[in-house]
Parts: structure tokens; C-alpha cells; sequence
């Protein structure tokens, strides 16, 4: 495990400070959280160099996160309406760097937008999947279904209905521990990356778990859950800026 001086950065439901000069602007919007402990031991071999499980109470989460992907654009420009405007599901861990800083690894993001996925994949080195997808939304139920196209293992799949409930008007620390992560770390050209971002507080409402067949964890190198999550929240959605990919310490970016 990666030493870490100042111990790690607390979890704060708020960002640590604003993103004046975005690389990247987009939107998640109608985003359903579900989420699995799963034991730090087998979550380590998987994280970028550098980083280590970030765990609570000795354990750590894989999540399954499914939303509407809305006007992914750059720097200050208007998002794309069509190109950047997408449902995606990911499977991610959570990690946390020399450094302190909290973050996401991200296993698998399956996408509907080709051209979305190549960008990503050769921009960032993140792995970005093409998938047929849809969201459909009935009232207070919610669906959201995918299939993989391309590069595999073609046919990996995750079908997630929810019910949304009333508002979370007190959060528990897990709920932002699950929830509040103002960056993300990678690997791009064998180099450790760290993307920080910054948005609203999440919007959440507690949300009930109608259906969840996938296999999507299990093909992201996990075991596959044998349980009931341990968490399961839904939010309309925030507007989101990246910063420029970090190699130190989280500067000053308000």
C-alpha cells in the first residue's frame, strides 16, 4: 500500500474547491448507485500503481452505476447534444493515492456513443466500452438496460430497475463516502493520472432495487455479487468539470 503521510483527505459531501478552467464539462443525470462491500485484498491487484483500496471500517465497495450521460463537452464550449449526450453504466472502485486524494478506478464504462468511447480510450486511457443501452422511465420507476458491441467480452450485460423514493434529507457517512469522489485515477501510457473534479452536493433519494441481472462486475474482473447491495441511491443529476490530469499533490484550484 502506497504510504500516506497525511493520512487521506477527508470525505466531504461539498467539493474541495472549484474548477475554473475545465477540461472537460458534462452532466450525469438520473444516476442509480448500487453497491457491494467486497474485501480490499482482491480490489488492490486492480488499481492503478500508486493507489490503494480506499476502505471503511476494513472494507471497500465495488459499485455499479448507471445514468444519463448529458453534453460531455470541452473546456468552456457548449456540450455535444448527440455525440456527448449518452446512457452509460460503470463498475468502479474506490482508491485512494500517496498523496491522500479520494478517488474512482474505474473497471469498465460501457457506453453508447462509438465516437465517445474512442475519444476516451485514446484521450485518457480509460476503458471505455461501446454498448447498446437504453433508459426508460415510467413514473417513479426507472430502467436501464445494456449490452456490450465492442471490444468485449462481447454480450456482457446489466439490466437495473429502481423505484425512487423520497429525498435522503440526512446523508450517512457512507452515503458520501459511496458518493462524494472529487477525482478520478488512471493509467495513461504507464503513467498514474489523477482527474480532479467538482460539482453540486449530490441530490440523493433513497431508491428500491425492482431488478439487477448483470454480469458486468464479474467481466470487470470482480466476483460477482452474491448478495443484496448494501446501498442503493438515485439522484436527478449534477453538472460536472474535470481539471487537467494531476501527477502531485491537488493544488489550489479555486
Amino acid at each position: 500500500m502506497p504510504s500516506t503521510p497525511a493520512g487521506p483527505e477527508p470525505v466531504t459531501p461539498d467539493a474541495p474547491g472549484a474548477v475554473a478552467h475545465p477540461l472537460l464539462t458534462q452532466s450525469w443525470l438520473d444516476t442509480t448507485f448500487l453497491h457491494w462491500e467486497v474485501d480490499p485484498g482482491l480490489v488492490a491487484p486492480l488499481l492503478p500503481p500508486g493507489t490503494a483500496p480506499d476502505t471503511r471500517n476494513g472494507v471497500t465497495y465495488v459499485g455499479l452505476i448507471a445514468f444519463r450521460m448529458h453534453r460531455l463537452g470541452w473546456f468552456r464550449l457548449p456540450g455535444i447534444p448527440y455525440l456527448g449526450t449518452f446512457p452509460e453504466t460503470n463498475v468502479r472502485l474506490y482508491s485512494v493515492d500517496a498523496h491522500g486524494r479520494r478517488g474512482v478506478v474505474f473497471r469498465s464504462l460501457d457506453a453508447a456513443r462509438l465516437a465517445s468511447v474512442l475519444m476516451a480510450r485514446i484521450g485518457f486511457g480509460l476503458p471505455y466500452l461501446w454498448s447498446r443501452m437504453s433508459i426508460r422511465r415510467d413514473g417513479s420507476t426507472i430502467a436501464y438496460a445494456s449490452s456490450r458491441r465492442w471490444p468485449g467480452p462481447r454480450g456482457a450485460h446489466s439490466r437495473i430497475a429502481v423505484r425512487v423514493g423520497g429525498p435522503v434529507d440526512e446523508p450517512t457517512e457512507l452515503d458520501h463516502f459511496l458518493t462524494a469522489r472529487w477525482g478520478l485515477h488512471s493509467t495513461l501510457f504507464g503513467r498514474s493520472l489523477y482527474l480532479p473534479n467538482a460539482h453540486p452536493r449530490w441530490p440523493l433519494y433513497r431508491a428500491e432495487l425492482l431488478e439487477c441481472t448483470e454480469d458486468l462486475v464479474a467481466a470487470a474482473g470482480l466476483p460477482a455479487p452474491a448478495a443484496e447491495p448494501v446501498s442503493v441511491l438515485y439522484s436527478p443529476g449534477v453538472t460536472v468539470r474535470f481539471a487537467g490530469p494531476l501527477r502531485g499533490p491537488r493544488p489550489a484550484v479555486g
